[in-house]
């Protein structure tokens, strides 16, 4: 079970995780520019993270990095894909966990990225109102990849594009059931992210989550980071 109080080395560290889509990084860079944040962003680390892995600590990363990407993307079913994607079984969080340990206290970290799972974050985070999944249902995550022109940046580098693309959202889909039901067993919280909430009142929604409280007349410029200089 996870202590009361969490890590105290990383007391100054807030945390978004959930599905890909669900505009993590939008509202991180928001309450970045309102409370003074530094932001580390997961998504910035991943190719440094795969040049430090090794294979016997991060087996299912480097059989990843050895498949081409119809291999990767087309020929495996979404429920292997999900299963064995090295980021969403938590290979490599030492890492992340690792930067943030050498950045400064001053400015607070705000961490977002869908590699922060729910099981690995919590004993970080103890019962402090420190973190929060949003996730995004299929159709969301749909039309936030359509607004990103992200939709076929993957699947367009395969032999199939619309087999990719449908193996992509179904396991991605499946991660965030995972992650829902991994959170509700830990009685973490999360959001919903189905186009309801604008991007003002999901990042209000998250702030208060996170245990953000708004400095009257204070709006400080955004800082961010990928990993320690």
């Amino acid at each position: 079970m996870p202590s009361s109080t969490g890590d105290a080395r990383l007391a100054h560290v807030r945390w978004i995780g959930g599905g890909s889509g669900a505009g993590k990084s939008t509202v991180a860079r928001r309450l970045a520019d309102t409370h003074g944040l530094r932001v580390y962003s997961c998504d910035a680390t991943i190719s440094e993270h795969g040049r430090r892995s090794d294979p016997t600590r991060h087996p299912l990363l480097h059989s990843f990095m050895a498949m081409d990407m119809d291999q990767r993307w087309v020929t495996r079913p979404p429920e292997v894909m999900e299963r064995t994607f090295p980021w969403f079984r938590g290979e490599a969080f030492e890492m992340i966990v690792d930067d943030l340990l050498r950045l400064p206290l001053d400015p607070p970290v705000l961490v977002e990225g869908f590699r922060l799972l729910p099981r690995l974050v919590a004993p970080l985070v103890g019962r402090q109102p420190r973190a929060v999944w949003l996730l995004p249902t299929p159709d969301f995550r749909i039309s936030a990849f359509d607004r990103r022109g992200f939709t076929w940046e993957i699947p367009g580098r395969t032999g199939d594009p619309p087999r990719a693309l449908a193996n992509l959202l179904d396991r991605d889909r499946l991660f965030t059931d995972q992650v829902a039901e991994e959170a509700a067993a830990l009685g973490l919280p999360v959001v919903h992210v189905d186009g309801e909430l604008g991007v003002e009142a999901l990042t209000e929604r998250t702030a208060k989550l996170l245990g953000l409280t708004t400095r009257a007349g204070d709006r400080p410029g955004p800082r961010s980071t990928s990993s320690p200089a």
